[in-house]
């Protein structure tokens, strides 16, 4: 209803809206200052982006340090569940380096998001993904390491899944662009920019494998835009992840994975938030 000067507040009408006011501010400025901090959060909402304030997000202040974080994680979050092959049961997020002088609660919660945005069919949101876990069954614990030895800062996704394996993908942010990157998976060492569309392959390291698979994606007209290769001894297994301009088709993907019978073979694509 209008205020008794004429002043109307339509969104006070509306029946998903509680507000209570704000006792801070006492003065003309608080006040505000108050109501444009309002209109951020409700940008920020209507955006699907992080609302720090929001009553019901546990995500902890947010410093400017801590927030390029924030997509990166739902980023390994998704690579994470591409690659696992059975249900999540548990989740570590351990953030090494010089991130941890600041509260850094919110990465879990980025976590959690990007786990469950490629695999259940409802929006996924910082509010809903812990009781998505809790649904679940997932557990979930934030661990905080001050010790990085390559990288400033590492952020990794450690998880347990349900036929007893675990699996692992860390990443970090480099230079100035704070350029978003995979340094790791199951404990392999890489270094590559995410983007959009990957493939991960893990099978048994031996000469000709990437001639193979890279004719075979040459001749379908798929462009690979970037490589990199890692294996723990020369003999074992070569884990190679690329990156493609454009989504495989499911019977190229199948060609490929016969031809140079890989353990593991898996295309992800990356849903920006």
């Amino acid at each position: 209803p209008p205020k008794p000067d004429g002043t109307a507040f339509p969104l006070l009408e509306l029946p998903n809206v509680l507000v209570t006011p704000h006792l801070g501010a006492s003065t003309d400025e608080a006040q505000e200052k108050a109501g444009v901090s309002v209109a951020k959060s409700v940008r920020l909402a209507l955006g699907g982006e992080l609302v720090p304030d929001a009553v019901n997000v546990a995500g902890g202040v947010i410093d400017p340090y801590v927030r390029p974080g924030i997509p990166l994680v739902e980023k390994l979050g998704q690579i994470f569940s591409a690659l696992a092959h059975s249900p999540l049961t548990s989740l570590d997020v351990e953030v090494h380096g010089e991130l941890n002088q600041y509260d850094v609660k919110v990465l879990k919660l980025a976590a959690l998001k990007g786990v469950f945005t490629n695999v259940v069919s409802e929006t996924v949101s910082y509010v809903n993904a812990p009781l998505l876990a809790e649904q679940r069954g997932i557990e979930s614990r934030l661990l905080v390491d001050d010790q990085s030895d390559e990288y400033r800062n590492v952020i990794t996704l450690r998880g347990a899944l349900s036929d007893g394996s675990q699996l692992s993908v860390s990443g970090t942010l480099t230079g100035t662009k704070q350029t978003e990157k995979l340094v790791g998976i199951n404990d392999h060492p890489l270094e590559l920019p995410i983007e959009k569309h990957h493939i991960v392959m893990l099978y048994t390291d031996r000469p000709g494998i990437v001639a193979v698979y890279g004719q075979k994606f040459g001749e379908a007209g798929i462009n690979i835009a970037g490589m990199q290769i890692a294996r723990r001894q020369a003999g074992g297994q070569a884990l190679s992840v690329l990156t493609v301009d454009s989504p495989v088709p499911d019977e190229l993907l199948d060609e490929v994975r016969s031809a140079i019978q890989a353990d593991l073979f898996r295309q992800i694509e990356i849903t920006e938030s």
